[in-house]
């Protein structure tokens, strides 16, 4: 298959599917090397390094990771809390609940919550005593938590 022809097509947002082909390979594997992702798409090695550092530059692609699994680092607690801040510090609350180092994420949300925290924890401990401290901040209305007991699908990012 000739990739050269087939990823001539522009898209609306600047990107090509060239662009998109180089991404959903780099997700397969962010260690690809260029030369590894040129032979499978039938360009040149020089051609990849540079849409490589558009979407860099672009902000598209913003980091190379890891993805941890938690529970064989002995953290076998995952939760989902909402929490509803009160008196428009919906920002000031979030920023101190992102400081904490079992939090993975924090979001802002619709609906009857403000914010969804993704967490885990060691022991149910340490979990109580986060949920605790949580409800003791100021602004902190109230909070749902939500046990994870299983994951069925957990991508770092979707297939574009």
């Amino acid at each position: 298959m000739n990739f050269k022809q087939t990823y001539r097509n522009k898209s609306t947002d600047g990107l090509d599917k060239l662009d998109f082909a180089i991404i959903n390979l780099l997700k397969k594997d962010a260690r690809s090397s260029s030369r590894k992702i040129a032979k499978i798409l039938d360009i040149a090695p020089s051609t990849v390094i540079a849409r490589i550092r558009k979407l860099e530059k672009m902000n598209i692609i913003r980091d190379y990771t890891i993805t941890l699994d938690y529970s064989q680092l002995g953290y076998n607690f995952p939760v989902i809390i909402d929490v509803k801040v009160s008196k428009g510090q919906l920002f000031e609350v979030e920023k101190e609940i992102a400081k904490n180092e079992n939090v993975i994420a924090v979001y802002d949300i619709t609906g009857e919550f403000d914010v969804t925290v993704l967490a885990t924890f060691k022991s149910r401990k340490d979990l109580d005593k986060f949920i605790k401290d949580l409800q003791r901040m100021e602004y902190v209305e109230r909070t749902y938590t939500k046990l994870i007991l299983n994951t069925i699908k957990e991508l770092p990012s979707m297939t574009l």
